[in-house]
């Protein structure tokens, strides 16, 4: 796994994790953290994780299958 495929994960997660919390709480993690929805810093974070979210897509399609000899 290359370390951008990591980073993308990674950052899916922390998506994942705050949608989770907006769903169950209405409470926006990555809003209160950066200090609202239309914050520049909560936008590029939103950003990141949404393009983070789209390379992911690619992780479905590949094939990681290593031939040993």
């Amino acid at each position: 796994m290359m370390i951008i495929d990591r980073i993308a994960l990674i950052l899916t997660i922390i998506g994942g994790i705050n949608w989770g919390s907006v769903g169950l709480f209405r409470f926006d993690i990555v809003a209160w953290i950066c200090g609202g929805q239309t914050a520049t810093l909560s936008r590029v974070i939103y950003t990141l994780v949404g393009l983070a979210a789209l390379w992911c897509i690619s992780l479905l399609f590949r094939d990681d299958t290593c031939e040993h000899e």
